[in-house]
Order: C-alpha cells, then structure tokens, then sequence
C-alpha cells in the first residue's frame, strides 16, 4: 500500500471511529480522555490516550496551555530549517519575489522566475503548516493557529500575498495564538499581508492626492472587516459613521516600498501624507488627531470592547464545544475575557473546566473540516511525515488548499 493510499484508508478510519488505533481492539477507553484529546489536539497519535490516561486530564490540559513548556521533536526542527523561505521576513519576501526593476516591465524570463519562486515560497508555507499540524506535541498551539488563522483569513491567491502568507502565520498568528488578544489584533494590523488583502494600504485621506495626482479617497474595506468580523461582530452595535471614521483612523497605514526605510523588518509602514489628521469620533470615543498612535487607540478600544469579547467567546465556545453553543458558556467565557484583559489562555483554561465542554452530549459532536480530517488521519498512522505533498495533494481534492480561502470570513 503506497503512503498515499495510506492516507486515505487512515482518513476513512478517522471518520468511521475516531480512536487512538493502539486500543482499536483492546482496552476500552475512557471517553472523558478520548474528548480532551481530540478537543485540544487534531487527533490521537498511537500512545497519546494511554499518556493522557497516566498524567491526568488536568495536568494534559496545563501542559498543553503552556506550549513552551513542550520541547518540539528534532526531526520537526530539522525539517523547518530546511524550508528556505519559511523564516524570511515580508520585505525580503518582496524582494526574492521580485525579479525586475521598480517601473520596467518585466521581460517573460523575469516573470517565469517571479512565479516560480512565488510558488516555492507558498510551498514551504505549506509544509511547515503540515509538519506542525501533524507532528509537533504542541498540539493545542497547532489547533489555536489554525482557529486564528481562519479568524483573521488572508487569501494566498490575491497577488503579493502569495509571497506573504507564511510570514504572516509565522510573525502576526502563531506568537500570539495563546496570548493576549489585543497583542494578536495588532501583529494583524500591522502586517502587509492583512494590509495588502483587505486593500487598507490603499486608504488615504479623501483631500490627498498621490504622487501621480490621483486622488482614491479612503478604502473602508479593512474598517468594515476589522470591526465586523475581527472584533465587534456583525450586531456588534457599530454604525456605517464609526466604519467612516474608522478608515479615516487607519488611512495612511500600510506597507514600504522599495527603498523606504522603515524602524521595523516586517514591512509596516505608516504614511502621514496619505493621513487623515482631523478628530474622529468613533465608537463614542473621541480620538484626538495624531497620527499613527490614532490606530493604536482604536484598537485598544475594539480589543476591550464587551461586544468583542462576547464575539470572541462565542467562536471560541462554537469551535472547542458546539455549533450552537450554549449562552451560559459563552457568558462565562465573555466575563473571563474581559476579567483578564483578553487573555486567550485564560478564557480556554476557563472553557476546559466549564460542566458544558465536558457534557456528554458535546462529546463527538463536531463535524471536522477536511483540513482537520487528513491530519487526524496522518496522526493515527504514527508514521514520521517526511513528505507533505500527499495531505497537500487531498486538501486540493477536497477543496480546501492551505491559504487560500478567498472571503475574509475564513
């Protein structure tokens, strides 16, 4: 049987029953270990539930709540040095991206080698997302950045981004997967490939014209988004007046061209000629005209807003519990986020030990996406992932390639 083949009777035998094969025929297994397990991790590798059953639950879910505590396997490690790109910051991105010069047209030799390395670099994007997924320990990590990845989607197939999606992974999700979501809301904001995806590098004051005379105006795209999908939530209490003044906010935050220095390596740049300096009033809050730090603010103001709180608990609790989530859960969940300041391991700890995660009737009640089904399946083999293509191969089959959601709403 080829690995390929392997991969599909694997992903059947995930979808039938959903055990830990070491015990498939033997040893009845504790369902409250088996819940944990696959709540907090893609699935079962052999050996995991009889872990699980020796350490404890409560020491399982403390261990995986503190990641760094976990030492990665030196295969992984090796296998992520070996990815070229993968730890290649956006502006050096751009630039191994880019193979002709500002403002020539690029001959067809220029643009067969600037698609050929946009490829690679979405390649190794790719793979190191796999290789984690299926082999790191961390595997409450690997779950949470695959949660805000799809949270704060970025598509690979809108242009540069292609060349931005791994970075943006590696630099703005998984850093701050457990941490505090304000920190995780701002290393979005900033980054090109947020930026580039939901055209905010194109929002300048409406009175500003550009180099060439043009005047664009201001693009709401990324306002409108960041409010109803990134924080507020669509009846989040915000009007179409607050998306205007929150574009005014961030017109002028973008990324550097070639040749624009900037006091930071991951392309982040804030233009004050394309700013709106004028007072806004946003949210009921007045922001006082001043620059960049007008967007810092708003942000403080979404991330601590009782409206975001509940919006972020409730996918929490719709992703770990139940599509349907009970309200006693999610108010829990709200009052613990706002407690802490939006504390995200705070708020899954607290989720961990609600009655309503460890009802039985939330037990196997969740559908897995496809992305979620081929790496249960590959963790079940136990085998050492030497070769993504496969999973990457299925995930294409089964119409859901790794970056490349289209829509903002993951």
């Amino acid at each position: 049987m080829t690995v390929k083949s392997k991969y599909w009777v694997l992903l059947l035998f995930i979808l039938l029953g959903g055990i830990d094969p070491s015990y498939a025929a033997s040893t009845p297994i504790e369902p409250k270990v088996l819940h944990i397990i696959n709540r907090l991790s893609f699935g079962p590798r052999p050996g995991d539930v009889q872990r699980v059953e020796s350490m404890g639950v409560e020491r399982y879910i403390q261990e995986q709540l503190s990641p760094d505590s976990i030492p990665e396997p030196q295969s992984l490690t090796s296998q992520l040095k070996q990815l070229d790109t993968l730890h290649l910051n956006p502006v050096e991105l751009l630039e191994y991206g880019t193979t002709h010069l500002p403002g020539q047209k690029p001959s067809l030799e220029e643009i067969k080698t600037a698609n050929k390395r946009g490829k690679q670099v979405l390649d190794e994007a790719v793979q190191a997302r796999l290789l984690e997924a299926t082999s790191s320990p961390r595997q409450l990590q690997e779950v949470m950045v695959d949660f805000w990845y799809n949270h704060f989607n970025v598509d690979a197939g809108k242009g540069r981004d292609r060349l931005w999606v791994g970075a943006y992974e590696q630099e703005a999700i998984r850093p701050y997967a457990l941490g505090r979501f304000r920190d995780l809301l701002g290393a979005t904001a900033h980054h090109p490939a947020m930026q580039y995806y939901l055209d905010n590098f194109q929002n300048r004051a409406d009175s500003r014209p550009d180099a060439q005379g043009n005047v664009r105006g201001l693009n709401e795209n990324y306002a409108r988004e960041l409010m109803e999908l990134h924080t507020l939530g669509v009846d989040g209490g915000y009007t179409q007046q607050d998306v205007i003044a929150l574009a005014r906010i961030l017109s002028g935050w973008g990324f550097s061209r070639p040749g624009q220095q900037t006091d930071n390596n991951f392309g982040f740049y804030f233009n004050p000629k394309r700013h709106d300096f004028s007072d806004k009033v946003f949210l009921g809050h007045t922001i006082k005209g001043g620059g960049e730090t007008e967007g810092e603010e708003a942000l403080d103001i979404l991330a601590r807003s009782p409206a975001t709180a509940r919006h972020i608990s409730y996918q929490i609790a719709q992703y770990f519990v139940s599509d349907r989530p009970p309200n006693s859960l999610v108010n829990n969940l709200t009052q613990r986020y706002l407690a802490t300041d939006g504390n995200i391991r705070e708020v899954l700890n607290t989720l961990f030990h609600s009655r309503e995660f460890w009802d039985a009737k939330n037990f196997n009640a969740k559908f897995k996406t496809p992305l979620q089904y081929a790496i249960s399946a590959v963790r079940a083999t136990g085998i050492e992932v030497n070769n993504t293509r496969p999973i990457s191969n299925l995930l294409q089959q089964l119409a859901m390639p790794l970056y490349r959601c289209q829509t903002p709403d993951g």
